[in-house]
């Protein structure tokens, strides 16, 4: 696993929140839902929409444009869907979140 720090502290919102981001070359959602941090893909696999205009509703994240609802703590589509989302570790630390990748045999050939 590949740790990456995705934001300071400093510039964590208060409350709830969608945010999505990029850092180092990857392009995340980062959600805070009833105090928790989650990190997932930041398209929806149903029709392409762009979670940042999202929200969360009973631990699921909702798709904007058709309201496709994917579970934060799973990444499972709603009954019937058939799709998920990929949802990557977080972690409070120091000097900010970060956002856990898997390393592929081929990454860590060539140092990702």
């Amino acid at each position: 696993m590949r740790w990456v720090r995705i934001m300071s502290k400093q510039e964590l919102p208060d409350g709830d929140f969608v945010r999505c981001l990029k850092a180092e070359g990857r392009k995340l959602c980062l959600i805070r839902h009833e105090g928790k941090l989650y990190a997932t893909q930041v398209t929806c696999p149903h029709a392409g929409g762009h979670f940042s205009g999202g929200w969360c509703e009973h631990g699921s994240l909702v798709c904007p444009i058709h309201r496709y609802s994917y579970s934060l703590e799973t990444g499972r589509g709603a009954e019937g869907q058939g799709d998920y989302i990929d949802l990557y570790p977080t972690d409070m630390r120091e000097d900010g979140v970060y956002a856990g990748f898997r390393v592929s045999w081929l990454g860590r050939l060539f140092g990702d």
